[in-house]
Formats: structure tokens, sequence, C-alpha cells
């Protein structure tokens, strides 16, 4: 595995991370923010975050909503017998649902006990935008309470995740003197979206660490349509997709681990591969211009840009928003209606419901990192995919 300085910390990272959002669920797929609490096959991943230590990857990152709490308490099951001692153990504090400057402390014991530790490594605030830092984060002295978190030893490095825009992310990053580190969406394809490409040369520029969430925008990458998978094959070295969209990253300096939910040890051990062949200024500038290309054949889809988080999946009308959208990109993508509409009639519907069942309240916006206008687009879904009903 190789490993890269993460920021002014002091400690080197495994240039792969494992997110523990996507964990192996019972049912054989993979997990998601908003599924209920018993879902996960907790055996299968114990053995997939072991195997990753295994392997060198040293990060692992977490949350405290994640898997409906069970992916913090999962965790702490897997660094038992001697594992807690070999990672680098991130989770994220739920900042939105502060309500007293007490909460901080409050929620941050209720982790440590989910985790079995009496410290966390990196501690990050969770989904940081202009709203949370001015309503919560000043509001209720959320950066005092850190500070002495980190003085007591609970926590050893702490920072944020963020979602909104590059001028949020400058404020917020210069809002605090005593930040460790900061974690990103970042994809060759979104280089300009949220703190994008600039927040990421920012923050490395004042000695923060800096964590890469969404490599692959959630699986997208993987999944490209023909006319840029065309560009891949005719490139002069020869990656998969998955691997193209890793070292895209790992090729830049600023970049500290690249964090990836994992839901097979197969999946952990092929990007583990890739990680193993990662350096900074690995890419040519021949193979930087086979970005550009897809790029360019992507933007001919127009999908919507989900990421599969499933934040939004607490719908009152119990829309399954993510799957929704993904019927929607796959036709964008494949042009291949038949299949889509078949998908969105069939398949998905054990999720939840419909497009045509959004009455617009607008809740799930909210809570979207993307900040997709979720109400607009279910009507155009449910015109497209639902055959006249």
């Amino acid at each position: 595995m190789r490993y890269r300085d993460l920021g002014r910390t002091g400690v080197r990272v495994s240039a792969l991370g494992l997110g523990m959002m996507r964990l192996p669920l019972r049912d054989g797929s993979q997990g998601y923010t908003g599924i209920a609490s018993g879902q996960v096959d907790v055996e299968a991943s114990i053995s997939l975050l072991r195997r990753a230590t295994e392997l060198g990857i040293n990060y692992i990152d977490t949350a405290y909503n994640y898997l409906d709490g069970d992916s913090e308490k999962i965790t702490g099951l897997a660094l038992r017998d001697g594992y807690r001692e070999k990672v680098i153990l991130a989770t994220k504090a739920p900042v939105w649902l502060y309500r007293s400057a007490e909460d901080f402390d409050r929620y941050l014991e209720e982790q440590m006990e989910r985790l079995g530790t009496d410290y966390v490594d990196v501690y990050l605030l969770h989904g940081v935008n202009r709203a949370i830092w001015e309503k919560r984060v000043q509001r209720y002295h959320v950066l005092e309470r850190m500070e002495r978190a980190r003085q007591s030893g609970k926590v050893r490095w702490i920072g944020f995740s963020f979602h909104d825009d590059l001028d949020a992310f400058r404020a917020v990053v210069d809002g605090y003197p005593h930040w460790d580190l900061c974690q990103i969406q970042l994809n060759y394809y979104d280089t300009k979206f949220q703190a994008g490409q600039k927040g990421l040369k920012y923050a490395y520029e004042r000695g923060l660490g800096v964590s890469i969430m969404e490599p692959l925008r959630g699986g997208y990458l993987t999944r490209l349509p023909s006319n840029a998978r065309e560009a891949l094959a005719s490139a002069p070295t020869k990656r998969s997709a998955a691997e193209w969209a890793f070292d895209f990253l790992w090729n830049q300096r600023e970049v500290g681990t690249v964090l990836s939910g994992m839901g097979t040890i197969a999946q952990v051990e092929e990007n583990a591969a890739y990680a193993d062949r990662s350096a900074v200024g690995m890419l040519t500038q021949e193979e930087q211009c086979v970005y550009q290309t897809v790029c360019s054949r992507l933007a001919e889809h127009h999908t919507i840009p989900c990421t599969g988080c499933a934040y939004c999946m607490h719908c009152p009308q119990r829309v399954a928003i993510p799957y929704n959208f993904f019927a929607y990109n796959d036709y964008m993508t494949s042009g291949d209606l038949k299949h889509a509409q078949h998908y969105y009639d069939v398949q998905f519907k054990t999720f939840g419901a419909q497009a045509a069942a959004c009455i617009g309240c607008k809740k799930c916006e909210d809570l979207c990192p993307q900040h997709i206008p979720i109400s607009e687009w279910m009507p155009i879904i449910a015109r497209l995919l639902g055959r006249g009903k």
C-alpha cells in the first residue's frame, strides 16, 4: 500500500481509505444511509474491514447516521482484537442535530461508546454548509467544544466534511485557524462542483489534510455510457474505469486519502491493487487529456448528479428518490427507454414509491448533499418512465 501525508498532522495515511456506509447487506446489496437498522451483514462487514487492514488500508471513515447508526457499531466490533491500533479512525459529528452547546459532548460520548473506543483519531463536523456553519457551529460554540475534546485526548485531529459552494468553503477554512483536515467531494467529472479543485488547493495551501469522497460519483464513473467507454478503451494506457477515476485523484499532491465505500472483499482487493500502483504525478499529459474527452462525452447525456448516498430516503410518501434517479440516468446514458421503464415498473419498487407519488414537500431537498431540486425532477421522471400512469 502507498501512503501519503495528511496535511500538517504528521500522520501517513493509506492512499485508499475505507468508507463504512456502503457495507454489505443481508440481502446481498450494498448499504446506504437511509436503511433501517438491522439490515447489514455484520460478519461480512467485519471480514471486509479486517481484510482491508491486512492490505494496508489504515484510514477508516464512518459517521453517526450511516446505516441508521449501525455503521459505527459494526466498525467498533470490527476493530476489536487488536485492529483498533492498526487504523486511523474517523467519524463525524451530527452537527445538524445540535440544539444546544451541550449536544457536542453528548453525541461524542455516544459515538465513542458505539465505536468501543475512548478516543477518536479524526473527528469531523459532518456535512457543513453555510447554514450549518452559522446556525449550528457558530451559534453553539462548537469549535470551542472541539478544541476541549482535543485537549482532553478524546479527539486527536479535528476537521469538517463539506457540501456547499466554493465561497462557503473558503469561509469555513478561514473561520478557524486550527483545522487539521477536511473532507470534500471530488472526481474528474465534478472538478468545479462544491469545493472542487480550487477548494482542494485552497485547503492544502493552508496546511489542511484533505480526504476525498465520491471519487466514483456514486459508481456512475464505473457505469459509463458507450461513447465515454470508447474514449477510455482508446487511451494509450489500459485501465478499468474505476482505476482511471482513482488515478485522477492520486496524481495530485494535495490529495491525502481517497475514500471508497466498498461492499465486497473483491472490491477491496481490486481497489487496493490500484492504490499500490498510485503516485503523485503518475499521469502523462496524454493520459490527462483522456479525462477531457470523457467529460465532454458525459456532458452530452444530461444526467442528474445523484451519488446514491440516500440521505433523502426519509420521504413521507416513501418515494425511493435515488432509485428513481438511477432509472432516469440509466435511460440518459444508454438510450434504452424500455430497460429504464422496466426497472422503474418492476425492480426498484421494493425500495419505495415511484416518482409520481411525490407531493413536492421538499423535505428531501434540505437533506441532499448535492443540492438537487428533487421536487422539480420527480414529475419529469414520472412523465418519462411512467408509461402515461
